[in-house]
């Protein structure tokens, strides 16, 4: 179990060779075809070659890939590679100056860190699912432990044990008492109603009891602990243990020592105090990043948008007689009504205004089913972007009916209009998309559009929106 960081090392060491021989092969295609480069002598063609390396390896240093990793996202991807490739140039580029060579290498430069950058991300995609797959099959296997038996380990285990691909295998857990999840507790914590019951290892009387002992443990290479503060000498003694064994220590607050709110941790001297978190959003420069970034993806988007709008006009008036676009009212931000815009996916009905639609819904038509799952039909809505009523990225815009149900049964419910509604957001990414059945699925809605909230960046934006594209080529059950 104590070789993960070995075969971690190696992962991240295929995945720098596969960079240099990427790099290597582009500065053989523009020595072969590049225009500006067809007249150099040998003598600086490999003084190119060897100063492009040198820039790669300083770039690795400090840049180095990190999709080995298990709990990276696509944002941390793009940051990487675009930090990796412009280090590289940049070095490149000082060296030559630096040793007076005087040649005309920026230009060269700048099109092979564009080249480089564009291969690395295609490349990365395709190492990442690589990786996932060498994962799934059992290799770079990491195990974890449970100690304790509340209900946020579960949050923890279903986190862990449903993406196979990060390569997490769960041992069991020791506590006093049975763990598992009744069909109700699985629905709150996003589990799909299934019943879940862990291995329990022993009590934690019995893993305290052996602390001095390991071997009889069963400790993997994670170890979670979920029990109250007032067992602080309880913990502080796993805590060590786990740093005598080189295991990783994770303290997790029991449900009912969990308040519920996003905090941060600040220090006054050296007394460690938490604040609840601003809204970013609410920043002058912050909405302007926002507003810019919405308006350059729109018109990105709009531009295929546009190819396709005779295709979609004609398979609609086959298919189900009416207008091409549905307009709704939804609620946007400050609680404001506007109309969101659609491709057609539904027959024209009375219940459009009041009913989501269902998994087999008699109103849609077969290519609305389509557009439905593979989000074509919220196209349109890049409109509603351009015009300012809505954003790229946001919580999404809910029917005025839903609107006021919800906000009379949900805490907080209203607080995710303080933002623009988007075409896409952090609920719909992580399992909360689709019809809301009962209420605990709102719940779990209004909980990540808050969250959203509080932890916007554009970076956050972007893995949004390419997780969102994912879902284009990779069904979303919940997309109907």
């Amino acid at each position: 179990m104590r070789d993960n960081h070995t075969k971690g090392t190696i992962l991240k060491a295929v995945i720098i060779a596969a960079d240099f021989v990427l790099l290597n092969l582009i500065l053989l295609a523009a020595a072969m075809w590049n225009p500006l480069m067809e007249n150099w002598p040998i003598g600086r063609i490999r003084a190119f070659f060897i100063f492009t390396n040198v820039g790669l390896i300083i770039g690795q240093f400090y840049y180095s890939t990190i999709i080995h990793y298990r709990k990276v996202n696509a944002a941390d991807m793009l940051k990487r590679i675009m930090s990796l490739s412009v280090t590289t140039v940049t070095v490149a580029y000082l060296l030559m100056k630096l040793l007076n060579l005087k040649f005309p290498a920026g230009y060269s430069l700048a099109g092979i860190g564009a080249i480089f950058l564009f291969l690395s991300l295609i490349a990365r995609l395709i190492e990442r699912q690589i990786v996932r797959r060498i994962r799934q099959t059992g290799f770079n296997t990491r195990y974890v432990t449970f100690v304790g038996n509340d209900a946020e380990l579960l949050n923890i285990y279903h986190r862990l044990n449903d993406d196979t691909s990060m390569g997490y295998r769960i041992l069991g857990y020791y506590a006093d008492g049975e763990m598992a999840v009744s069909e109700e507790e699985g629905r709150t914590e996003g589990s799909e109603g299934k019943t879940i019951t862990l291995n329990r290892l022993g009590t934690l009387q019995e893993f305290m009891d052996n602390l001095g002992h390991p071997e009889k443990l069963q400790t993997g290479d994670e170890l979670y602990v979920c029990l109250s503060r007032q067992d602080r000498d309880t913990i502080r003694r796993i805590s060590q243990f786990c740093d005598h064994n080189v295991i990783h220590f994770y303290f997790v607050p029991v449900s009912v020592e969990t308040l519920g709110i996003d905090l941060k941790r600040e220090f006054l001297d050296n007394i460690e105090i938490f604040t609840t978190y601003d809204n970013p959003l609410e920043r002058p420069l912050n909405k302007l990043v926002k507003r810019i970034f919405d308006i350059v993806f729109s018109i990105i988007f709009l531009i295929p948008t546009a190819l396709i709008f005779p295709f979609v006009w004609l398979i609609i008036k086959i298919q189900s007689p009416g207008p091409l676009l549905f307009k709704q009212a939804r609620t946007g931000i400050d609680g404001k009504t506007f109309n969101m815009l659609k491709f057609r996916s539904m027959h024209v009905n009375d219940d459009a205004d009041k009913v989501q639609a269902t998994k087999d819904d008699p109103r849609k038509y077969p290519f609305g089913n389509f557009m439905r799952k593979s989000n074509i039909d919220e196209l349109p809505q890049f409109i509603n972007v351009l015009r300012g009523d809505m954003s790229i990225v946001g919580p999404r815009p809910h029917m005025l009916a839903h609107t006021k149900q919800y906000s009379e049964l949900i805490d907080k419910y209203m607080v995710r209009h303080f933002v623009k509604p988007g075409l896409t957001g952090w609920a719909q990414v992580t399992g909360f998309r689709g019809e809301t059945k009962e209420l605990w699925q709102m719940e779990g809605r209004v909980k990540r559009d808050i969250w959203y909230m509080e932890h916007w960046s554009v970076w956050l934006d972007i893995r949004i929106i390419w997780m969102t594209i994912k879902t284009i080529f990779i069904h979303d059950k919940q997309a109907y």
